[in-house]
């Protein structure tokens, strides 16, 4: 997620549109982009977008074909691309029919759990015929499956969380979105789970009356990233608040906002700034999310308590 939520989605999700290993991919995706390059397919990325960070290095020689939710299609066609990988999430419908309509053939993926990243990445090595990141995979797997086991394991001690991806107005998100099921993996209990986005803004914040369910006006309108109110997220009473760099910057001035709430997450001490990329991105950055989050949620051992 490399910025601000769509409102309306589209509804598929395509199938490998190759036949034969890709030589020349386009990535529309920061965290497939950064996927390529962790699974040894960097050499046949040839474009990516102004938002594909990691690596470093690997993207600093690429041409940018400008934002997720903006690129230039025509640089994208002159580049003649034997694949574009697109994200129903971070791409819209319209960039994808576009280069459809160009006859480059698009992979829209739209991973919405923990196992969906997997597969993920099972797919694109399978795709561009390249194991020899096989392994590492494996290994990430491993590890959430330990991770798994300990949130289980403590299942009666998970703490609830709240994680605002905006500021003015809050912005949450509930059960339908891979968030929820990272952090539910990772020993966290999301506030807001239940809570559906309403429409117009207003009605999200308990202002007017929402539009009736079927009422045209929500046809293929997003609300899975409900608008809160933070009297809402009170009675809520968080025990841990982590606070995301993107697609909101959350600061340490945020963190001091959110302290003088009567939540247990403040008077606890439990309200944490956090490299959005870790609980937004997916594909190998998983990985880092493991290694971060359940330090963060699960309860600490009893011989540590002691």
């Amino acid at each position: 997620m490399s910025d601000y939520p769509n409102e309306k989605i589209y509804s598929y999700q395509s199938e490998i549109p190759v036949s034969q290993p890709p030589q020349r991919v386009v990535s529309l995706v920061p965290s497939v982009t950064e996927s390529l390059f962790d699974l040894n397919l960097g050499d046949r990325v040839i474009a990516v977008t102004d938002y594909c960070l990691y690596p470093a290095t690997g993207v600093a020689r690429l041409p940018k074909i400008g934002g997720t939710k903006n690129p230039r299609i025509d640089q994208i066609i002159a580049l003649k691309p034997d694949l574009v990988i697109a994200n129903r999430e971070e791409n819209r419908k319209e960039d994808v029919e576009a280069l459809q309509a160009a006859e480059i053939p698009v992979w829209v993926t739209f991973p919405k759990t923990v196992r969906d990243v997997f597969n993920l990445l099972w797919d694109l090595m399978n795709a561009f015929g390249e194991t020899a990141m096989v392994p590492r995979v494996r290994l990430i797997e491993y590890t959430y499956d330990w991770v798994l086991g300990m949130t289980r394991t403590n299942e009666d001690r998970l703490p609830r969380v709240f994680v605002p991806i905006w500021f003015d107005p809050l912005m949450t998100f509930n059960a339908d979105t891979y968030i929820h099921d990272l952090l539910q993996v990772c020993g966290g209990i999301n506030v807001f789970a239940d809570r559906e986005r309403l429409y117009p803004l207003k009605a999200d914040l308990g202002q007017v009356e929402p539009y009736a369910p079927d009422d045209p006006r929500l046809i293929g309108r997003d609300t899975r990233y409900p608008r809160v109110t933070v009297e809402e997220v009170i009675a809520m009473q968080p025990d841990v608040i982590l606070l995301p760099s993107e697609p909101f910057l959350f600061t340490e001035e945020h963190v001091k906002l959110f302290a003088q709430w009567d939540v247990p997450a403040a008077h606890q001490g439990r309200i944490h700034l956090i490299d959005g990329s870790f609980l937004t991105w997916h594909g190998t950055r998983i990985a880092y999310a493991f290694d971060l989050l359940p330090a963060l949620l699960l309860p600490s051992s009893p011989e540590a308590d002691a």
